[in-house]
Parts: structure tokens; sequence; C-alpha cells
């Protein structure tokens, strides 16, 4: 019989790359991960692992056993829900974007406390990259994660998602005109690696011309206020554009964000987890007319 914690172990390296990855990502060391593959090595019978030199790569095995591992946990998730009280109990950890928190996050979390207060409920402000990995490890219940139209969605085996929110994209600056307007223009966008970083070399690229980006930034009240002070122009969506500066002139684009709930598999029908999305999804529909 093979130990589903040590298919987790090889699931996590498909997904991380590296044995130091999986074991900071679950508080263990790279001698115990490495010791528990070989001995998973060992069960199966056929090799996992492909060694060169440090780096270690999956065997076709191995990979078709990831994907049976993806299977599995989604079966023992949902085991896990259909046992669990209708009395909901327990810690409920959220993950949310940060022009989520006030407009979606902050009314969900009332409604949920005031509904089940005897969930314990813990929120965790991140990029959406960082969500498939957050919940993979179970350091998430359930999360925000997006797409733009040039960043579209990775599917992520052993996750599952519903759609939430839509949004128009603006281009903020402090004159209206066209994109191609701000061609040699500075720019701001978010930090690299992030999704709103990516989304603005995109679409400055499949206009025509390489964004020059002269400031990062995370938070779109950062990105404003550099903005309105002049330092460049930034591609702002309705949430973010809530508190705009009066000098600031937002000119809507032909691009949307989309937000999702983001959930482990065999994990929506968990109490808890089903009460988050109800309330996050009511939340959204709230919003003003032009940003659901």
């Amino acid at each position: 019989m093979l130990d589903v914690r040590k298919l987790r172990l090889l699931r996590e390296l498909a997904h991380r790359g590296t044995i130091v990855a999986v074991a900071e990502a679950l508080s263990y060391t790279p001698s115990a991960v490495s010791q528990q593959l070989t001995a998973l090595e060992r069960e199966t019978g056929v090799p996992l692992l492909e060694r060169t030199g440090r780096r270690v790569q999956l065997t076709p095995a191995a990979l078709g056993l990831v994907e049976h591992t993806e299977s599995i946990l989604a079966i023992l998730q949902k085991a896990a829900a259909e046992l669990a009280s209708t009395a909901l109990t327990g810690t409920l950890r959220i993950g949310v974007f940060p022009t989520a928190v006030q407009t979606i996050l902050t009314p969900a979390i009332v409604a949920l406390s005031t509904e089940h207060p005897g969930l314990d409920l813990m929120v965790a402000e991140l990029d959406p990259a960082s969500v498939p990995d957050a919940l993979r490890e179970e350091s998430l219940d359930v999360a925000l994660v997006q797409e733009y139209d040039y960043v579209p969605v990775v599917s992520e085996p052993g996750l599952q998602t519903e759609p939430l929110l839509e949004e128009t994209l603006h281009l903020a600056a402090l004159t209206a005109g066209p994109l191609t307007a701000w061609r040699d223009s500075p720019w701001i966008a978010g930090t690299p690696g992030t999704l709103c970083h990516a989304m603005t070399v995109r679409a400055c690229e499949a206009t025509g011309f390489v964004p020059r980006i002269r400031h990062h930034a995370d938070d779109f009240g950062a990105v404003l206020a550099l903005m309105a002070a002049g330092q460049g122009v930034a591609f702002v969506p309705d949430l973010g554009a809530v508190a705009a500066p009066a000098t600031v002139v937002l000119t809507p684009l032909p691009i949307r964000r989309r937000t999702h709930l983001a959930y482990r598999r065999g994990t929506g029908d968990h109490p808890a987890i089903s009460a988050a999305r109800l309330a996050l999804q009511r939340a959204a529909d709230q919003m003003p007319n032009g940003l659901a």
C-alpha cells in the first residue's frame, strides 16, 4: 500500500521543481524529503527520480503517479468534507489580493462571523500567483485568483475554480489619450513575477511597444499616488480605481480582469468552505454597477 504522505511529497516535487523548495514549503529538512522519496521508490519498485548532480527529474512513471495522486487527494478531501459537522467550527483560512480586502473580503467576513460565530477566520493577503502553492500546501483553504485577457489562468492540477467577478481595465494618466500615445512615457507596474506586471508588459507589446517601467508597486493606491505625482502611467482595474485622485483620468480599455474563487478539489462542499464561497459571492454581487 502506497503512503499518501510520500505521494504528496512527490506531487509537491512535480510542482516546485527542487527538493529544497518542497522541504521549505512543508517544513521538512531536505534530507527527510529525499529519504521519503527514496522509500517511495522502494515501495513502488520502479525508478521515480533521475538524479543529475544535485538536481532531480521525475521519470515518466513518477509523472503518472503524480496524476493519480491528485485524484487520490481530491477523493480524500471530499471524504473529509462529507464527514464534517454541519455546525461550522474550526479554522478557515482565506487568501485575497490587496484590492479585494476592503471591497469583497470585509463584507464577506462580517457575514461569516455573524452567521457562523464558531468559525475562526484567518486572512492572508498575497499575490494571486502565490495562491496555487498556498492551497496545495494547505496554508489556505479558499482564495481569490485572477486572470487578465493577456495573462490567462493556467489550469492547476488538484485545484478547482469558479467565476466571481469581472472588471474593466483602465489606462490611468493625467490626460486622456489612446494607449499608443504613451509608448514613450514611463510606466508604473507591479513587481516582476506578478500577474499585474505580466499584464502591463503583454498589453503594451500587443499594441506595438515595450513599456519603459520606471516604478514597481503592487498596491494600486501607491500606483495612483505615483501617477498623480507625474511619475508615469499605469493600468488600473475597477477595484483599484475606486479611490482614484481627482486629477487622474481613467480611460476604459477593452481589457478585462477576471477573479475566480479557488480551493482544493474535493473540498467545495465542506460546510466551512461552502459558507465562504457563498459569502464571497454575495459580496461580489453587491458591488456597484460596472464592477460585477
